[in-house]
């Protein structure tokens, strides 16, 4: 082969090689395979929880004298208790949120000690699974565990000792003892448990800005959808699948209202699970007067509640697109916020929906590529 024949070759082959990769970096949204599910309650996501740890009471030990047929007074012969069980608190990726977690956990009681030196069963500990990056905090806030990983564990109120039984207690000069210990009470202690990150992708809008609607449109998540304000009282998550078999997870939050910061509506509550999102994803109103009043409010509500909220990474949607007063108000809410790149949809229509999810994985990968050249640097 002549040398003038690869070096023809040679711009063919480097342009179908950044074809290639230009090709692999877009990903596109796959569709759910599965219908919904025709459950009439819709599940919602729990970002945290108070709970309250009781350790097990440990068994009681036992008073006895062995009698046998040659030896009426063979001594003593109270077996111990048992001891309680713990509750322990353990990261694992088979759950995803507290909802299994019930407000009040009491461990297991040991078992009593009984005659002929036989000692009460240990009680088996109450191992919970919590979702990994769950941090739990005391009564005072201050954090006692933080399970980043797989199969950690926090033991969060030990079990009471198992009592001695009255054979314990023989000495030289005390042969019959006719004493015994009871099982103390475990601990009895109280935590809040909290997840780090809750979704990928958190709904910010004004209530009955369309936020339920955008997450039943993109996923097979069922919230609550009405024409009326504050239909989503707590978290609804769905996920959206890449053909790259990356997830993404979006959380349709409370609406949120002016002076939220001051716990104004759901107020405190609300900025917290906004806090443990990734990209958060501005739904305004397009077809309500001057909606880029919505954004500059959201916007210093998340200011005035501090930290790194505010300086997120975010994307900013003009919803309800179908309506005829939409139009005129989106060109003016493109001139307004000139500096956020904004995309207009109809959640309730299907309108630009798949550009829309697009746009959510370049921003969350652009998002990922900087924090791990900052890890790295």
């Amino acid at each position: 082969m002549s040398l003038f024949s690869l070096s023809s070759r040679l711009p063919i082959a480097k342009s179908l090689i950044k074809n290639r990769l230009n090709y692999c970096q877009i990903a596109n949204a796959l569709r759910p395979k599965k219908a919904k599910s025709t459950r009439k309650e819709a599940q919602y996501f729990s970002d945290a929880k108070k709970v309250r740890a009781v350790g097990g009471k440990g068994g009681d030990g036992c008073v006895s004298f062995l009698q046998l047929w040659c030896n009426e007074r063979a001594g003593p012969d109270g077996g111990d208790g048992g001891n309680g069980a713990h509750i322990i608190f353990q990261a694992s990726n088979d759950v995803r949120n507290f909802n299994h977690v019930g407000s009040v956990l009491r461990a297991p009681e040991g078992g009593i000690g009984s005659a002929k030196d036989c000692h009460g069963k240990n009680a088996k500990h109450m191992v919970i699974k919590v979702p990994i990056g769950t941090i739990v905090r005391n009564t005072k806030g201050l954090i006692v565990a933080d399970l980043g990983q797989a199969d950690l564990m926090f033991v969060a109120a030990r079990g009471g000792a198992g009592g001695k039984g009255n054979r314990f207690f023989t000495t030289d000069k005390e042969t019959s003892p006719k004493v015994c210990e009871y099982g103390p009470p475990g601990e009895d202690c109280s935590y809040t448990l909290e997840l780090r990150s809750m979704a990928e992708v958190g709904l910010i809008g004004f209530p009955n800005a369309g936020k339920s609607t955008l997450l039943n449109a993109l996923t097979r998540a069922k919230p609550k959808v009405a024409p009326y304000a504050f239909t989503t009282l707590r978290p609804h998550l769905g996920t959206v699948q890449y053909d790259d078999h990356v997830q993404l997870t979006i959380a349709d939050l409370p609406g949120l209202i002016p002076e939220a910061h001051r716990n104004k509506g759901l107020g405190i509550q609300f900025l917290k699970h906004a806090e443990r999102c990734t990209l958060l994803l501005f739904v305004l109103d397009a077809s309500a007067p001057e909606p880029w009043q919505q954004y500059e409010q959201l916007m210093h509500e998340l200011e005035q509640f501090g930290g790194s909220l505010a300086s997120r990474p975010q994307l900013v949607v003009a919803n309800k697109m179908d309506m005829p007063e939409s139009a005129a108000n989106y060109e003016q809410l493109k001139r307004e916020l000139s500096q956020a790149n904004i995309l207009g949809i109809s959640a309730k229509m299907g309108q630009n929906l798949a550009h829309l999810l697009s746009t959510i994985r370049t921003v969350y990968d652009r998002h990922k590529a900087k924090e791990q050249q900052q890890y790295s640097s």
